[in-house]
C-alpha cells in the first residue's frame, strides 16, 4: 500500500535493516514512483536478504508488531469455533498457528447489539482475542485492509472456517 519513490528510505521487516530505493523497474521502464497495484522491482542501495512475505515500510512507520491482537471474525463453518482446536491463520503471505484466547462477544446482526458468547456458530460475527506463535506485522483493518485481514483455516480439511479483521494489537513488540 502507499507510494514508494526513488530515493525513499525503507526498512525491511522482520530484519529491521534500512536501505534506500535507488531505482524502480517495471516492464515499461523506470518510473520515479510506484503505487498499488503496480508490479515493480525495487532496487536498493544495500544488498539485503529479503524473502517472500517480508515487508518494506517507511523507517518511521507505525506498523504494529505483535503476537496478540483483537479481531472481529465471521465464522463460516458448520462446526462451531473450538478454542481448544488447532487452526492455521493466514495473514498476507504467512501461515502461523494461532490460539483463540477469548471470545468477547458476538454481534446481533439485526440490532448490532453485543451479546455474550462462549462460542461462535456458522454465520455469526464475534469479537475475539488471538495469539500467534510468531509475531505478525500489521495495521488495523480500518487503516489497511491488506495487512489488517486474515483467514482461519482448518488444517485437517483445508477449509476456510473464518475471515477476520484485526482491530488492534494487545501489546507491541520491537520490529527488529
Amino acid at each position: 500500500s502507499g507510494i514508494v519513490r526513488k530515493g525513499d528510505s525503507v526498512m525491511v521487516l522482520p530484519s529491521g535493516r534500512v536501505s534506500r530505493v535507488t531505482s524502480i523497474v517495471t516492464y515499461d521502464g523506470a518510473p520515479e514512483e510506484a503505487w498499488p497495484p503496480m508490479s515493480v522491482t525495487l532496487c536498493l542501495e544495500h544488498e539485503i536478504d529479503i524473502s517472500r512475505g517480508d515487508m518494506l515500510v517507511h523507517p518511521t512507520s507505525n506498523i504494529h508488531v505483535a503476537r496478540r491482537f483483537d479481531a472481529m471474525v465471521v465464522w463460516m463453518n458448520s462446526v462451531q469455533l473450538d478454542q481448544d482446536k488447532t487452526y492455521l491463520l493466514k495473514h498476507t503471505t504467512h501461515a502461523v498457528k494461532p490460539t483463540v484466547r477469548a471470545i468477547h462477544h458476538k454481534v446481533d446482526v439485526n440490532s448490532l447489539d453485543e451479546l455474550p458468547a462462549a462460542q461462535l456458530e456458522m454465520n455469526e460475527i464475534g469479537s475475539v482475542s488471538i495469539e500467534t506463535v510468531r509475531r505478525l506485522f500489521f495495521d488495523p483493518y480500518h487503516h489497511n485492509r491488506g495487512t489488517g485481514a486474515f483467514i482461519l483455516i482448518d488444517p485437517m480439511t483445508i477449509e476456510t472456517v473464518a475471515a477476520g479483521m484485526i482491530r488492534g494489537a494487545l501489546g507491541q513488540e520491537p520490529a527488529r
